[in-house]
C-alpha cells in the first residue's frame, strides 16, 4: 500500500552529513508519524547519501542530488517531489523535539493557518559558544526577539530553519524566489501580499545549532544583513528603521575613533552607551541561561552578530545605491 503523508519535510544539505544524521535521528522519535522526508543534496563534495541509507527502514525518506545552486532552489526541488498537504522546511543543523508535529497538527486543526513558523532554542548538547549564539539570535537586545518568542500577535513571518506552508501556498507562490540570503523573508512577504494566514506556533520549536566559531557566525549574520537589502530591492518599503539599527551600531563604533580626537566628552558618552548595552547582554543572558560561561560568551556573540549584520547590510546597500 502506498504511503500518503500529511507533511513533507524538505531539508537542503551542503557538506553536513554528521549534522543531518542528528536531524534524522530526532525525526525518528516524533510522536506524530504521518510525514515523509526529502533530502536535497545541493552539490556537496561530502555527500550524505550513506547517512540517508541508515534511516531508510526508520523513515519514509527520499534522497535527491543536484548541482549546487543554493538553498532556495534546493527547497523548491524538494517541494516539487513532495506528496504531503503541507511542506515543512528545516535546516540541516536542526534537532527536532519529539512533539513537533503533534504541536503543529493541533494548531492546524483549530486555527487552520496557511503557513507557520516556530522559535529556535538551545539544546543541552550545544557547546557554550553555540548556546551563546542561540541566545543572541533570539534576544530582543540584538536582531533576534521573535525567534524565541512565546507569543506573537498578527501576521507571523516564518524563517526557513523552521517553516511550514500548505501546498496551496506553494502552488500560488511557486516557493522561493531567491537562491540564498533572506530567501525565507522574501517568500514570507509574498505570502502576506497574497492574503495567506501565517501564525507562530510556540510549541513547534526546534533546537538550531549555530556555527562553531565566531568567524563563521560573523559570515552567517553578514549574509543576513546583505539579504535584507536584497529584500528591500525586490519589495520597496520592506527595509525599515529597525533593520538599520545594526548598521548604526557599527557606524557608531567607527565614529568613536574620530570622537576620541575631536570630542572626548562625546566619546565617553557614546562609549558608556555601548558599555551599558554589554552589561544588559551579560545580565539578560545569565538570567536566561543560568550559566556564567554562556553569559560571558554572549558578549562577543552579540557584538559579532550586530557588527556582522551591519557590515553586510552597509556593503550591500552601497553596492546597490552607490
Amino acid at each position: 500500500m502506498s504511503f500518503t503523508p500529511k507533511y513533507s519535510v524538505v531539508v537542503p544539505v551542503y557538506n553536513r552529513p554528521d549534522e543531518l544524521r542528528e536531524l534524522l535521528q530526532s525525526l525518528t522519535q516524533q510522536t506524530w508519524k504521518n510525514f515523509e522526508v526529502i533530502i536535497v543534496e545541493d552539490g556537496s563534495t561530502n555527500r550524505s547519501d550513506s547517512v540517508v541509507d541508515e534511516f531508510r527502514d526508520k523513515l519514509h525518506i527520499e534522497y535527491i542530488f543536484k548541482p549546487n545552486s543554493g538553498p532556495g532552489p534546493s527547497r523548491n526541488l524538494g517541494f516539487a517531489h513532495a506528496k504531503g498537504d503541507y511542506f515543512v522546511v528545516f535546516d540541516s543543523d536542526c534537532i527536532i523535539p519529539p512533539t513537533y508535529f503533534e504541536e503543529v497538527d493541533n494548531v492546524l486543526s483549530s486555527e487552520k493557518p496557511d503557513a507557520w513558523g516556530g522559535p529556535d532554542r538551545s539544546h543541552e548538547s550545544f557547546t557554550p559558544l553555540q548556546q551563546a549564539m542561540a541566545y543572541t539570535m533570539s534576544s530582543v537586545l540584538t536582531t533576534g526577539g521573535i525567534r524565541g518568542a512565546k507569543k506573537h500577535l498578527g501576521w507571523f513571518q516564518p524563517r526557513s530553519f523552521n517553516m511550514g506552508i500548505s501546498k496551496q501556498v506553494y502552488d500560488k507562490t511557486r516557493g522561493f524566489a531567491f537562491s540564498r540570503y533572506a530567501e525565507d523573508i522574501e517568500l514570507s512577504i509574498r505570502m502576506k501580499k497574497a492574503g495567506f494566514k501565517s501564525v507562530l506556533i510556540p510549541g513547534a520549536f526546534v533546537y538550531h545549532k549555530r556555527r562553531t566559531t565566531l568567524n563563521q557566525f560573523y559570515h552567517q549574520v553578514s549574509n543576513f544583513g546583505k539579504g535584507r537589502v536584497l529584500v528591500g530591492r525586490a519589495h520597496p518599503g520592506e527595509v525599515k528603521l529597525t533593520h538599520w539599527l545594526p548598521a548604526f551600531f557599527t557606524l557608531g563604533l567607527a565614529a568613536l575613533l574620530i570622537l576620541l580626537i575631536i570630542s572626548p566628552v562625546v566619546f565617553f558618552f557614546i562609549a558608556a552607551l555601548y558599555g551599558m548595552f554589554s552589561v544588559a547582554i551579560l545580565l539578560d543572558s545569565y538570567q536566561t541561561n543560568q550559566n556564567l560561561l554562556v553569559a560571558l560568551l554572549s558578549l562577543p556573540a552579540a557584538w559579532v552578530q550586530l557588527i556582522g549584520y551591519g557590515v553586510g547590510f552597509l556593503k550591500e546597500w552601497v553596492n546597490r545605491n552607490g
